[in-house]
């Protein structure tokens, strides 16, 4: 054997370096299950003698699986981007469809537009309720114009939301009730007692703001000049004409 032979095999065959070799890479091996991708086997040998082959292959495997879960974050990060980017479309939907504007102070207006499933009629009630407490208004005006028809389901809805605000010490009227919805509202037999009735949003606005100057009116006293020039009712006559 020569010098060159007894080299090499005090190298990579003697039993201890051997055993040395097979445990860094076992060692290695489980450091990269545990997720540990960056680990890497290093070892006293030529690349073209055999420990040294497989080393560069578990090396090769660890960093082919960096790169894969490199792109497996980045494809997670642009989903979940994606994924927020929707949820606040849903949001900026859901905010449009249920929309609750003021309208006048302490007074509150909910369009009811197109279809009330049971998903945004719970959706509306609780964005409604929320506003009545937060804004302590007065009024809520339910606006229907827009809806032409009405099943039963959807018109049951609509009015356990109108009772709900009366829950809330605030008065509750709905506008613009079509023709269709008010056929459906009686052929249920659906009380409406509570809850006043108008047939356009300004109207319900205006007999608000009538009913709050009356109220206003009658709880003001009078000043004595005030007093002396108001007509005695018992003695007033009408004028000619």
């Amino acid at each position: 054997m020569s010098a060159h032979d007894d080299g090499a095999g005090a190298v990579a065959g003697s039993p201890p370096e051997l055993q040395a070799a097979v445990g860094s890479m076992m060692s290695t091996l489980q450091s990269i299950e545990s997720g540990d991708l960056d680990a890497r086997v290093e070892l006293p040998c030529r690349d073209d003698e055999p420990l040294g082959v497989l080393a560069i292959c578990i090396n090769e495997m660890a960093a082919f699986l960096a790169e894969r879960r490199e792109e497996t974050l980045a494809f997670q990060r642009d989903l979940e981007g994606q994924i927020a980017t929707i949820e606040n479309q849903r949001v900026a939907i859901r905010e449009l469809s249920t929309p609750i504007i003021e309208i006048w102070d302490g007074v509150l207006c909910a369009p009811i537009v197109g279809v009330l499933d049971s998903s945004r009629a719970s959706e509306m009630t609780g964005a409604l309720l929320s506003s009545v407490v937060a804004s302590k208004a007065r009024l809520a005006i339910i606006d229907i114009t827009g809806i032409e028809a009405m099943d039963t389901q959807a018109t049951d809805h609509f009015l356990r939301m109108a009772r709900a605000v009366k829950l809330l010490g605030s008065d509750c009227a709905l506008s613009g009730i079509h023709p269709n919805v008010a056929r459906t509202i009686v052929h249920m037999g659906i009380d409406l007692a509570g809850v006043a009735s108008y047939r356009t949003l300004r109207e319900a606005l205006l007999s608000h703001v009538k009913t709050r100057t009356q109220r206003r009116l009658a709880t003001t006293p009078l000043t004595p000049a005030a007093s002396a020039a108001a007509p005695d009712p018992t003695t007033a006559r009408a004028e000619p004409r």
